[in-house]
C-alpha cells in the first residue's frame, strides 16, 4: 500500500482509496469533510461514538470508527465499528486492506484498550499501594501474561494522556467503579499536561 499523510486542510478526495482520520476526537467537526464521499472513512474513535458524531454531525456514507491508538495500528486485526452490526462491506474493506476486521461493539473504549488500560490503572494503584515497584509489574506481566510490554512501558508507549482520556470517557460512560482512576495515574496524567 502507498500511504500519504495530509493536513486536515488539504484536498484529499480525489486520489484517497481509504482515509484513516487519527484525530477525530481532537475536532470531532471534521466528520463533516467526509460527508458524500464514494470511499470509506475510518475514524479514530476509542474516546467517544460513532454514535454520538452520528448525533452531533449526521454521519452519512462509508464512515467507520477504529482503534488508532499507538500500539494497537500495526497489528494484524484492526478493532473496528460500525453503525451497522454485523456490516458485510467491512468484509470487502478487509480484503482490499489485507488486513483482519474484528467489528466490536460501538462503545467507548472499544475492547482492546478497556482492557489494557484497566491493567495499567490497576497497576498504577499496585505502586500507589507501595506492593511493588513499576520495573517490578512490568517484569511480572510480560513473564506472567506474555503481554509485550508491561503496564507502565505500554502507557509510556501509548501515551498516558491517551489512557487518562480513555478511562475517563469509560467511567463518564459507564460508571462503573473499575474504570475510576487511580489517583497515581491522575498524578502523572496532569504533571504531564503542564
Amino acid at each position: 500500500h502507498d500511504y500519504t499523510l495530509l493536513d486536515s486542510d488539504e484536498d484529499f478526495a480525489d486520489e484517497a482509496e481509504v482515509i484513516f482520520d487519527f484525530e477525530v476526537e481532537d475536532t470531532p467537526e471534521s466528520v463533516e469533510a467526509y460527508q458524500g464521499l464514494d470511499l470509506p472513512v475510518f475514524l479514530n474513535t476509542v474516546k467517544l461514538t460513532l454514535s454520538e458524531l452520528n448525533y452531533l454531525y449526521g454521519i452519512t456514507g462509508n464512515m467507520y470508527g477504529f482503534n488508532g491508538l499507538k500500539t494497537f495500528v500495526n497489528r494484524p486485526q484492526l478493532e473496528v465499528t460500525s453503525l451497522t452490526p454485523d456490516d458485510k462491506s467491512l468484509e470487502q474493506i478487509a480484503e482490499s486492506l489485507n488486513t483482519e476486521i474484528l467489528q466490536v461493539d460501538d462503545r467507548v473504549g472499544m475492547v482492546t484498550p478497556r482492557v489494557i488500560f484497566m491493567i495499567i490503572n490497576e497497576a498504577y494503584y499496585t505502586v500507589q499501594e507501595g506492593t511493588a515497584s513499576k520495573e517490578d509489574i512490568d517484569q511480572g506481566m510480560k513473564l506472567g501474561t506474555n503481554y509485550p510490554y508491561g503496564p507502565f512501558e505500554w502507557s509510556e508507549k501509548i501515551g498516558i494522556s491517551d489512557v487518562y482520556e480513555t478511562l475517563e470517557a469509560l467511567y463518564e460512560d459507564t460508571k462503573e467503579e473499575r474504570y475510576k482512576i487511580c489517583p497515581l495515574l491522575k498524578k502523572a496524567y496532569l504533571s504531564n499536561q503542564s
